[in-house]
């Protein structure tokens, strides 16, 4: 499985919620929704999920194990870090 595509949607507002993320795997499968969250121990990111008639919330899509997990997580939060360093505005000399 190869992750072929992330596309980054970051979020203006304050709060925990950093960006909204979509992947492609292998150019053939698309999952939205994924949530660039910042938490206490650093950056991490949260599956596409809908609330249950329990009122829990439950993942719509999610990787099988620990392994695809983080390499997941760890592809979108690099293209995340990416997308920030892009909007920082250049520094401009005095004239």
């Amino acid at each position: 499985m190869q992750i072929t595509d992330v596309r980054v949607r970051k979020v203006a507002k304050e709060g925990k919620l950093k960006a909204v993320v979509s992947i492609t795997i292998d150019d053939e499968f698309v999952i939205h929704d994924i949530k660039v969250i910042e938490g206490e121990k650093g950056m991490f990111i949260a599956m596409p999920s809908k609330k249950a008639l329990d009122g829990e919330y439950r993942d719509i899509a999610h990787p099988i194990n620990s392994g695809t997990r983080e390499r997941i997580q760890s592809t979108i939060l690099r293209k995340y870090e990416e997308s920030l360093e892009e909007e920082e505005p250049e520094a401009v000399g005095e004239m």
